[in-house]
């Protein structure tokens, strides 16, 4: 077993195999700018981490620690394409602020009108109604709560929403 306790000497067979790291490095990374990178930061570990190390095989080591950051480069590029947006001004990107006094009546006589369309049914077709629109529910379990056939369940929902849908001549653009 072969001992390196020094910096200098994980570091003189880092430098002396510099090529053959770095190309190990463009195989993964794909170009020669990057693999250089990932060579300098392989280079920075090891003279920083090499202090207490016991090494057996100090260029299977060496070739490790640039195939770890390789991949870790390719790892995070890739996931940070993930977040990019490209062409997009972010200093232009219109971010909705506090709704407008007219945009808040508007939406309140909008639900004003959805409440009196749904006072005017049934019950049992609003609570379908409610079960399928807010509270989320399918409406075979809606059928099962409710103790009625699927079909009947389709019905009633249509039912609330044909009676939402008249009274969209009201709404104001």
């Amino acid at each position: 077993m072969l001992s390196l306790t020094s910096e200098s000497s994980l570091g003189d067979v880092f430098v002396a195999n510099r090529a053959q790291l770095l190309h190990v490095a463009r195989r993964i990374v794909r170009t020669t700018d990057l693999a250089d990178d990932v060579v300098q930061d392989a280079y920075l570990r090891i003279a920083d981490g090499a202090c207490d190390r016991k090494v057996d095989k100090p260029m299977g080591y060496c070739c490790q620690v640039v195939r770890n950051l390789a991949l870790d480069h390719c790892r995070r590029q890739s996931l940070e394409a993930t977040y990019r947006t490209f062409d997009v001004d972010v200093e232009t990107l219109d971010v909705p602020g506090p709704a407008s006094p007219d945009r808040v009546m508007r939406d309140r006589q909008v639900v004003g009108l959805i409440e009196k369309a749904l006072s005017a049914l049934s019950p049992r077709t609003r609570v379908a109604f409610q079960l399928y629109r807010l509270e989320g529910l399918t409406q075979r379990d809606i059928a099962a709560q409710m103790g009625c056939a699927l079909g009947l369940v389709n019905r009633l929902i249509a039912e609330a929403d044909e009676a939402i849908g008249a009274m969209r001549h009201l709404i104001k653009d």
